[in-house]
């Protein structure tokens, strides 16, 4: 559902805003239809990434390095 809230727009206009969001939505059911599914998110955002296998060795300033992924 989509509302005016503020402003008086013409006919002309709610249709132009309305033809923009509604072939946005086709874009993007096209897109997650073409890939087979929902998207997958982006590596950076994967918290697995931080908890690594990488053993940090013991020395100067090896707590620092513990937390950081390297």
């Amino acid at each position: 559902m989509i509302k005016v809230v503020r402003g008086n727009p013409t006919p002309e206009e709610l249709a132009a805003a309305l033809a923009v969001v509604q072939a946005r939505a086709a874009a993007t059911a096209a897109a997650s239809a073409e890939s087979g599914g929902p998207a997958v998110p982006e590596g950076w955002s994967d918290p697995s990434r931080i908890a690594r296998s990488v053993r940090h060795r013991p020395g100067p300033r090896a707590w620092a390095r513990s937390y950081w992924p390297v």
